[in-house]
């Protein structure tokens, strides 16, 4: 203020240039002068605004709602509609006070409620791993679960929830009323049979309320329309709370997708026979591939190998070890070799009868390989090794590969893995080879390949160049609570090295031949040119065709150089498929066939459990409300401790210099004085 009173007064109190004006210019002049020098000169200490900003976060409450076929059994259309308007009014009278979101749930979480009640499971324990997922760093006030208690995925949700901590108020629809009725609970089959074996099923039978009566199971086989009966059990029903299992032995033939109905005879005056009746398939295969993990010695790897191979019924698998291994060679199908050659053993006599007779074979590097003859004995990968020290790499999928389709999940996991143990040193891919996976050392993505696949010795062969793959699969469950990610990738590596040659130009493939009907049915197609290399430049169109004859018509979409197809999901039923494309004027055909098996669970439990819903409620600190007094959750919510706002407060700094109408009152402070001195004529 000093240096501005100065300023003012040096320029303006001797000022003689407006001595004819009026004195009031002389002074209006002088105190512009002065606070624009005064706030300039402020502005060079660099002067801080502190502001303390609050915001006040309602509490979260979520109402999930049970989507699914159990719940609308138990209910009329009419009470169907008066529940509905009972969560309408809740809903407005909480989004008021709360943060209020809705989700339903069945098979899957998804937010909003449609009351369409169409799903085909349930799984309540989803329920809360997802709100815990998206919700647990807010402030998360209390869940209302409104569901019949029937669960037939997941784990069992009282040990799901304890994570959220929060009050979880529950409504308890269905009817917890036994009826009288006969049920087909289960029934336990292997989905894959072999042609000419016996398979054995499974199935457990209830009743409800049905003493003194008596039914009759029925195995039918299917056969488009013809029903043909293979056996008949009675059963007697000796008490009200009834149950029994019963074993059928069939046989596997022929092969293909196989269609079973297994029935129960209704009973006097039963509630509902839609729970009498239960279809399943089976895939009667040909022949079960044989393959032989031949390892240096006890590893790890070995296990996570034979227990990934073993979880589909597909594969025999046996491990044995090269020094006492004396099979004949031939009998497999496939041989996965763990660090062989190895250091201590050549492994001569086997590698060179599986070369000689073009078995499909993969190798796994690890520290017991013997590098140099390994190079000598294969040609996908050469390892020029740099002694005998190692690296610790990570994988990452290869851009463009195009042997075979990579889910999303794969691409997008895979990284994350644990490291495995590689040679250290420079690594080349031969000509007829193509890296699904390269190394990643530490933070650097190398060009280093660590998965390759192709074709040696007029066979299909794979080398993975590390060993450790025991850790991706323990990874895996951790992650996921399960090893998909890890089965996928070995599980499509295995069946691209072990499939026999096809030297069919136009092929479509699909992972499986049964589908649920609330699943979209895939297929991968691939096409080559003449030179047998993958193109996909013609279409491609697909007619699927139901039993009744109905058609659904269909156009591949091309994927890096093959074809990819989501035929979305399909009605119930057995169908085939021609899918056909012409090249290089040739037309090429492809024929197959597949089957939709229905989902039945929600059926096949008609009694609510409400004992259930009453323990999730007491343990997490809500309460049990019918579906009449949903109006009530409101107040019992209120009535919560925990179930309030949170202030947030936060300090926020920034210099003054920033503030952009400081800038304009400078400039008009100037812009005030030079026009008043210019009009005056001042200069």
């Amino acid at each position: 203020m000093i240096l501005g009173l100065g300023y003012a007064l040096g320029l303006y109190y001797r000022e003689k240039t407006f001595r004819d004006q009026a004195p009031w210019l002389t002074w209006l002049l002088g105190i512009l002068r002065f606070l624009m020098v005064t706030i300039a000169s402020a502005l060079l200490l660099s002067p801080l605004l502190r502001s303390l900003q609050t915001e006040t976060k309602k509490p979260l409450v979520i109402l999930a709602q049970d989507n699914s076929e159990s719940v609308a059994a138990a209910m009329t259309e009419e009470q169907q509609q008066t529940y509905r308007q009972y969560v309408e009014a809740l809903a407005k009278s909480l989004s008021d006070e709360y943060e209020f979101k809705e989700y339903s749930f069945g098979s899957e979480v998804r937010e909003g409620i449609d009351f369409s009640y169409g799903d085909k499971v349930t799984n309540i324990s989803e329920v809360f791993n997802d709100i815990y997922d998206l919700y647990s760093n807010q402030n998360l006030g209390a869940v209302v679960l409104a569901t019949d208690g029937i669960y037939n995925e997941g784990s069992n949700p009282v040990y799901s929830g304890n994570k959220l901590g929060v009050p979880v108020f529950t409504v308890a629809l269905g009817d917890t009323t036994p009826k009288r009725d006969v049920i087909l609970k289960r029934v336990f089959h292997n989905r894959i049979a072999y042609l000419g074996d016996k398979f054995s099923v499974q199935i457990d039978v209830s009743a409800l309320n049905c003493s003194a009566s008596a039914t009759t199971l029925s195995v039918s086989k299917v056969e488009g329309n013809n029903v043909r009966r293979l056996q008949e059990i009675p059963i007697s029903i000796d008490r009200n709370d009834f149950f029994t299992t019963q074993e059928v032995i069939l046989d596997a033939d022929p092969a293909g997708v196989q269609r079973f109905r297994i029935s129960l005879s209704p009973v006097s005056n039963e509630v509902s026979t839609v729970n009498n009746t239960k279809d399943i398939f089976i895939d009667v295969l040909d022949a079960r591939q044989k393959v032989l993990v031949l390892a240096n010695s006890p590893h790890p790897d070995i296990t996570a190998l034979r227990q990934s191979l073993t979880s589909n019924e597909n594969y025999e698998v046996e491990v044995a070890y090269i020094a006492n291994f004396t099979d004949p060679i031939a009998e497999y199908d496939m041989v996965i070799l763990h660090q062989l050659p190895s250091i201590g053993n050549s492994a001569e006599a086997v590698i060179n009868e599986i070369n000689n007779r073009k078995i499909p074979v993969l190798y796994i590097v690890g520290g017991q390989t013997d590098i140099n003859r390994f190079n000598r004995v294969q040609s996908l990968l050469t390892i020029r090794a740099g002694g005998a020290n190692s690296n610790e790499v990570q994988a990452r999928v290869v851009p463009g590969f195009n042997l075979f389709t990579i889910g999303e999940a794969i691409s997008g996991g895979i990284g994350i893995f644990p490291p495995l143990i590689a040679p250290f040193g420079d690594f080349s891919v031969g000509a007829n080879s193509q890296a699904l996976l390269r190394q990643r050392i530490g933070r650097i993505d190398t060009d280093y390949p660590l998965l390759v696949l192709g074709t040696d010795n007029e066979a299909r062969a794979g080398v993975l160049a590390a060993e450790g793959i025991w850790k991706w699969r323990l990874f895996d469950y951790l992650q996921h609570q399960n090893q998909d990610i890890f089965d996928e990738l070995l599980g499509k590596t295995i069946q691209y090295v072990g499939l026999k040659e096809d030297k069919r130009r136009f092929r479509v493939s699909m992972d499986k031949n049964i589908f649920n009907e609330n699943e979209p049915v895939i297929f991968d197609g691939e096409l080559y040119n003449d030179n047998y290399e993958l193109i996909n430049d013609p279409d491609v169109s697909m007619s699927i065709t139901d039993e009744d004859g109905k058609e659904y018509d269909y156009v591949f979409n091309r994927i890096n150089n093959a074809y990819t197809l989501n035929a979305g999901i399909l009605p119930v039923g057995n169908y085939r498929f021609t899918a056909n494309t012409v090249a290089t004027g040739e037309s090429l055909e492809y024929n197959g066939q597949f089957t939709v098996q229905p989902i039945q669970l929600e059926l096949f439990e008609s009694t609510a459990d409400h004992r259930l819903l009453q323990l999730i409620s007491d343990q997490f600190g809500g309460s049990l409300v019918a579906p009449n007094d949903v109006a009530s959750l409101a107040d019992r919510i209120a009535e919560k401790e925990t179930v309030a706002p949170v202030i947030y407060q936060s300090v926020a700094t920034r210099s003054v210099i920033n503030l952009k109408w400081i800038f304009f009152l400078l400039l008009v402070l100037l812009t005030a004085e030079w026009f008043l001195r210019r009009y005056f004529g001042g200069y």
